[in-house]
């Protein structure tokens, strides 16, 4: 694999900023032997590279090298070298096999993830219990902080200090790092990779985010519509949105209980242009905490063939005002206000007619293609979950507008 001459290049220079130089062959070699041999993302190989030889040269200021003084993990900054006490309150299966462990470690200030380097070979930290973690580096990914254990750390098992029991955080408080919540399952989606678990979306009172799982040895699938209580998520942002990740967390469901979550702060109108093939009367899962969709032959992509699904209603479709078209996701509820199909209708229709479901797809194609409605939720990856939606009367202009922009379009196919 080639390396990327840029990379090489800001290696060198952060180093010259500091007051050395190292030779090109040698950053090459190091990159080539992290991305190449040990499958190591470009990202990760440049910082571990650049941090090698900043401690190879002795380049850290005097209290960034590895300081001997315990310090709280809220206070782990990137770019520090750290000493620290936690308890490891999860595990996952490591992405790469140039990494021995990666999980989340502890204490009463907070939490951060980390990663054991095969190389570093340390001993093998368990869930439930403290070490201390001499001279750790820090760094930044996915704009939280990381902790990496490498063949310079010293792993210690200590006995147990303070209870660890963080306090729930809010959706909309949420920053990249860790933190636990108590949310509501929202939705729950068809992953569209082979290595994802579970993925949808999870509510507060203040707000929504997106939630993935990874494909761990200790996967459990959380419920649609139940609330839990999830400790030590992991938080990421990318292009400004929130996301959280639960591979290897621990939750506890609150039986009985239920959260009024956020109607959504996103508000948009204009006329539906499409429906999606997913749209009308659907079949899902019955297999407990799955509530996937079925295709027409009653498979699930998990659970196989399932004979006694379920039925439920939804629309997938495109609202356009004029200027841009934006995604929608509406549930039964709303579904059925605004195509005045109850879902026991559906199934009647669906079940007394030739055509079974499509013939429920027609209907609502009929009762909504461009026409105008208001719809209010959350944006999520540039699809609104709509949490309300209502009619609105014929309006010229944008029904003018709306053609216009039709006709451009079909004039640059055309052209």
């Amino acid at each position: 694999m080639d390396i990327d001459p840029q990379v090489t290049e800001r290696i060198s220079r952060k180093i010259e900023e500091k007051g050395a130089s190292v030779d090109i062959e040698r950053i090459q070699s190091k990159l080539n032997l992290l991305i190449s041999d040990f499958g190591i993302p470009v990202e990760e190989a440049e910082r571990t590279v650049t941090n090698e030889f900043i401690r190879e040269l002795n380049l850290n200021s005097q209290e960034n090298r590895g300081n001997p003084d315990i310090i709280d993990i809220a206070d782990a900054n990137p770019g520090d070298w750290v000493t620290v006490e936690g308890k490891i309150v999860s595990l996952s299966t490591p992405p790469s096999p140039s990494m021995a462990q990666t999980g989340i470690i502890a204490d009463d200030s907070g939490a951060i993830r980390f990663v054991v380097w095969a190389k570093a070979d340390c001993q093998e930290m368990e869930v439930g219990k403290w070490y201390r973690l001499e001279s750790a580096t820090v760094d930044e990914y996915r704009g939280s902080p990381s902790m990496k254990i490498h063949s310079g750390t010293t792993v210690t098992e200590i006995e147990d200090k303070v209870s660890v029991m963080p306090d729930p955080v809010g959706i909309s408080e949420l920053k990249p790092g860790v933190a636990t919540v108590r949310v509501k399952v929202i939705q729950d989606w068809e992953p569209r990779h082979e290595r994802i678990f579970q993925t949808g979306i999870l509510g507060d009172e203040s707000g929504t985010a997106k939630f993935v799982t990874w494909k761990d040895i200790n996967n459990t699938r959380l419920e649609e519509g139940k609330v839990y209580n999830i400790y030590y998520a992991g938080v990421d942002e990318y292009q400004g949105r929130i996301s959280l990740n639960l591979t290897g967390t621990m939750f506890v469901e609150d039986e009985g209980a239920d959260i009024e979550v956020s109607g959504g702060k996103t508000t948009i109108t204009g006329a539906f242009i499409n429906l999606g093939p997913g749209s009308g009367l659907i079949k899902r899962c019955p297999v407990e905490g799955c509530s996937r969709v079925l295709n027409r032959q009653n498979f699930c992509p998990i659970h196989e063939i399932q004979n006694k699904f379920r039925y439920d209603l939804r629309i997938t479709g495109v609202l356009d005002d004029g200027n841009s078209a934006t995604n929608v996701l509406i549930q039964r509820e709303e579904t059925e206000k605004i195509t005045g199909i109850a879902l026991e209708k559906a199934i009647e229709i669906a079940e007394n007619n030739p055509l079974g479901m499509d013939d429920v797809f027609m209907r609502m194609q009929d009762i909504l293609m461009g026409r105008y409605f208001s719809c209010r939720g959350n944006d999520m990856d540039g699809t609104i979950l709509v949490k309300s939606c209502e009619p609105l009367g014929f309006d010229s202009e944008k029904h003018t507008a709306l053609i216009n922009r039709a006709d451009r379009a079909d004039m640059e196919v055309d052209l």
